[in-house]
């Protein structure tokens, strides 16, 4: 007598083929989007179930899109440096981004995971849509190669790179300076008076930025936000030619 194979509940054919068309694909090897699509908890629930989780396509997928965004940063602004272009490329593939395009695709209400992941929010949470995005970039670049994952990421790319570009423009000088050294060298600008000139009623002041013991730039206004702001538009020029191997000179 034939062994008895459990039945485990599964993304079907129908359900797969509706995912293809939002997403205006067709894979050739369906199992790997069904893979893509297949959370670790719900192999917890059903240990029979016939295929892993999407965690190694994640990986995959990690690295492709790490290349493709590369890519696509290098030709799209042939000017910029690396130092931006590495922070314009990480603002691109971080998890709030990604779960975002996954949103988009729609991927959380197809992926497959176990009911108490799902009635705990599961299908909205940040991290599990992350890595069905890089899992599905994975099982595409497995499918069909680089070339379909490009036609798929990169028209979600452009607005992403716009809305990056508007909020940072957005920023006046000291935000800037505090979100580069805190990101890049995990120290917070410190600013100080060093100077006063001139009557009460038209008084000047110059301020002083560090960051670490070093002091990067001095601003001299009207008021010491003004000169604060200065100050920092000078330091975030010092980094610029620092990035650029530029030894830069501070007036003492």
């Amino acid at each position: 007598m034939a062994p008895v194979v459990p039945w485990v509940p599964q993304i079907t054919m129908t359900e797969i083929e509706e995912l293809e068309r939002i997403l205006g694909l067709e894979f050739a090897d369906k199992s790997l989007l069904q893979r893509a699509l297949t959370h670790r908890s719900y192999l917890n629930e059903h240990p029979d179930f016939a295929f892993e989780d999407n965690e190694r396509l994640e990986f995959l997928g990690d690295a492709v899109l790490d290349f493709l965004t590369g890519e696509y940063l290098y030709h799209r602004f042939p000017e910029m440096r690396e130092g931006p272009l590495t922070s314009l490329r990480s603002a691109l593939v971080r998890r709030e981004t990604l779960a975002r395009f996954a949103r988009h695709l729609g991927l959380g209400s197809h992926l497959m995971m176990g009911h108490g992941e799902a009635d705990s929010g599961g299908r909205d949470r940040p991290a599990i849509l992350c890595a069905a995005f890089e899992a599905l970039v994975g099982a595409l670049y497995l499918d069909q190669g680089l070339g379909a994952v490009q036609q798929l990421v990169e028209p979600m790319i452009e607005p992403e790179v716009a809305r990056t570009l508007r909020a940072h423009l957005g920023k006046d000088a000291k935000s800037q300076l505090q979100e580069i050294a805190q990101g890049q060298r995990q120290q917070t600008p410190r600013y100080a008076t060093i100077a006063e000139h001139g009557p009460d009623h038209a008084k000047e002041f110059t301020v002083q930025v560090t960051i670490g013991a070093k002091v990067y730039g001095r601003g001299t206004g009207k008021s010491k936000q003004r000169a604060a702001q200065k100050a920092a538009q000078a330091a975030l020029e010092v980094l610029k030619l620092e990035e650029a191997g530029v030894p830069p000179e501070i007036e003492s």
